[in-house]
């Protein structure tokens, strides 16, 4: 049984490995794996992203034992490495502790505690879906992503001190937008053809406004400082929703990343700005109902030939065999026969439709018909 120095220690060295792979983000590959981690699991504080970036990079969903026993039905792998995450210790305060402490409050944060959870990838079982699975391919459709770029900047518009609009790429000397500090607007070059190159860089805009307004304690970073910490914003933004742009200006991390203080300092802020914008986000796509499970375009089972019939039913067939949730299992199943019943009815109609234009035909006789002519 490890004793208090023990714990203390392991504690200090779990910490410790997580600065030590936060100091490494002197390149833009390496500060896209760390922003893909923010990206996922932007709810959790900075010192549990960091401390599950530095233990597994490739993370996506994380959980403990018994959740992903009891809540999703799936078992952790046998011999998986646990990921440790820091969990509050909360302790009801004495009046003599509030007044030391110099607090009304009535319990306080008195320590942490790391408890193990396992990646998605270290489970098996049933699949696991989230809202992002169905934003992700909602958000595919050109439409889709036009609809959101105009819902997050009608927000924006709705702002007592900010506004967002639009002018001619022609006008903005090669830029796609900017951000204008004395009088607190957004402008984006409104006839970029590229969607998703529209809302990247409206979100890079917005990050601009929130970190380095006139009135923001961030507004006298270096400009290669500000301009890093807006794309990267930017990027988680888009990591978020699922839809991938390409040439992140992520290049100048290495001015930095170099200074412990600066580098928590500045994945602090991009943390905080990122996690604003998600949330945005995240209740825009719902008011747009892009945060429901695609449905599959209704076929009138009527007007389809024969070859897409069946082409139906071997999709279907394919997909009954690789679902491994029981309610899908049992939708697709059901889909299945209503298939199988329209294939019916249409093949016996067109044989009874033969036999009437070809009555010299006769049906042959079965076994039974004989033996009782007999």
């Amino acid at each position: 049984m490890p004793n208090k120095a023990d714990v203390k220690a392991w504690k200090a060295q779990l910490v410790a490995q997580a600065e030590q792979q936060i100091l490494k983000l002197t390149d833009s590959d390496q500060f896209k794996k760390y922003l893909n981690t923010l990206a996922k699991f932007h709810r959790y504080s900075a010192r549990n992203i960091d401390l599950i970036y530095a233990q597994n990079p490739q993370a996506t969903q994380v959980a403990g034992f018994k959740q992903w026993q009891k809540a999703l039905n799936r078992t952790v792998n046998r011999g998986a490495k646990a990921i440790r995450i820091a969990a509050p210790i909360i302790k009801k305060l004495t009046p003599a502790k509030q007044k030391h402490l110099d607090t009304t409050d009535e319990r306080a944060i008195v320590g942490y505690r790391y408890l193990p959870v396992f990646d998605v990838a270290q489970t098996s079982g049933e699949s696991v879906l989230s809202a992002k699975d169905f934003v992700k391919e909602n958000l595919s459709d050109h439409q889709n992503v036009t609809s959101l770029y105009n819902a997050f900047k009608d927000y924006l518009n709705q702002q007592i001190d900010l506004k967002a609009g639009e002018v001619p790429l022609a006008t903005l000397n090669g830029a796609k937008g900017y951000f204008q500090p004395s009088i607190n607007e957004i402008v984006i070059g409104g006839d970029e053809s590229d969607n998703a190159l529209k809302l990247k860089t409206l979100y890079h805009e917005y990050a601009h406004s929130q970190l380095h307004g006139l009135k923001s304690a961030f507004k006298d970073r270096p400009r290669a400082y500000q301009e890093t910490q807006s794309e990267a914003v930017a990027y988680v933004a888009m990591q978020n929703i699922g839809v991938g742009t390409s040439n992140y200006s992520l290049g100048y991390v290495a001015t930095w990343a170099k200074d412990k203080a600066v580098i928590h300092s500045a994945l602090s802020e991009i943390q905080q700005v990122s996690n604003k914008v998600i949330e945005l986000s995240d209740g825009l796509t719902k008011q747009l109902g892009l945060q429901e499970a695609p449905k599959e375009p209704e076929h009138d089972l009527k007007k389809l030939s024969a070859h897409d019939l069946n082409k139906s039913y071997q999709g279907l067939q394919q997909q009954v065999q690789q679902a491994t949730n029981p309610q899908q299992k049992s939708e697709l199943k059901n889909k299945l026969n209503d298939v199988h019943q329209k294939i019916s009815k249409r093949t016996q109609k067109q044989l009874q439709a033969f036999a009437e234009q070809n009555p010299e035909i006769k049906h042959p006789e079965s076994e039974l018909d004989q033996s009782l002519k007999r």
